[in-house]
């Protein structure tokens, strides 16, 4: 591996994000290349904490674009305060004793002054920059609105009519991720680096484990892990368990002080795994199977 790559995972190790040798490749180039990176994979795979991570090691702000069904560039770029601009004007009129206002013009300019001005996510990134921007479940958004994050991610600049243009000092790191509900278009892949986050193999889940949750033993994580991992591959659940219900499910078994991972105390914890109830159902059968050995 190349050392700067090596130094970046351990930079990433230290907050408590463990990576692997391609994924902590892929990162490297897009920092060192300025692209963004598009992670796609499973809910829980660990997407959106590897953007708190990066933010974390380089010691930036992280600035979240939650992405929703119906988002459109307002709810990204900016939006006006309204309020504080009807007092505004409100205070103009006043001072001018009710009357018209004086220069009818240079008051409506004064409303659009960058004081009024409510930065959403992407334009709080640029004017912020340097800094992370996670632009989170892309997926969940429209084709327009990739369109949009596709000129944004070209240029790293927004125009405000009413200000002019903003452009990013230095561009913000981005980080783009998408549970692949839907495909994302060429267009906007093709502006990125690309990485499939998949479920980690036994050890390294055991090693974030342990990292994250230090309390739990090596004993009851070794076990909760192994359970895990035979869940995701052998039954067929609605949403298999991600390594963030990994983690909660290990921390409950140690709040309930279980030392030896039983059918009882699985059985018991449950909702910390699953959150459907079909699947908690099939997890019970398997649970009896897998405990039962």
């Amino acid at each position: 591996m190349d050392p700067r790559v090596a130094e970046l995972a351990q930079r990433l190790e230290s907050t408590g994000y463990l990576c692997d040798d391609e994924l902590a490749t892929v990162l490297f180039l897009s920092l060192e290349m300025g692209r963004p990176l598009l992670l796609e994979g499973e809910p829980g795979t660990g997407k959106t904490a590897l953007a708190e991570a990066i933010a974390a090691s380089m010691d930036l702000p992280l600035i979240r674009l939650q992405c929703y069904e119906g988002i459109d560039a307002t709810q990204a770029l900016y939006d006006w305060d309204f309020p504080r601009q009807i007092l505004h004007l409100r205070a103009l009129e006043a001072l001018s004793g009710g009357g018209a206002g004086g220069d009818v013009e240079e008051a409506e300019k004064s409303l659009y002054d960058e004081r009024f001005l409510l930065a959403r996510p992407v334009l709080a990134a640029l004017q912020q920059s340097p800094a992370v921007l996670l632009i989170d479940e892309v997926d969940r958004a429209d084709d327009e609105f990739e369109a949009f994050l596709l000129e944004v991610l070209s240029t790293f600049q927004v125009t405000i009519p009413e200000l002019g243009t903003v452009q990013a000092a230095t561009p913000p790191t981005v980080v783009l991720t998408s549970n692949r509900t839907r495909e994302l278009h060429d267009a906007l892949k093709r502006r990125c680096l690309y990485h499939w986050i998949d479920h980690p193999g036994l050890d390294r889940e055991v090693a974030i484990l342990r990292s994250r949750a230090p309390e739990v033993s090596v004993e009851l994580a070794r076990q909760v892990v192994a359970v895990v991992q035979e869940l995701r591959s052998g039954t067929d659940l609605l949403k298999p368990p991600g390594v963030a219900e990994t983690l909660d499910w290990a921390r409950a078994l140690q709040h309930l002080g279980t030392t030896d991972l039983d059918v009882e105390a699985a059985a018991r914890t449950l909702g910390a795994l699953v959150k459907y109830r079909d699947d908690t159902e099939r997890v019970k059968a398997a649970l009896d199977r897998m405990l039962a050995r």
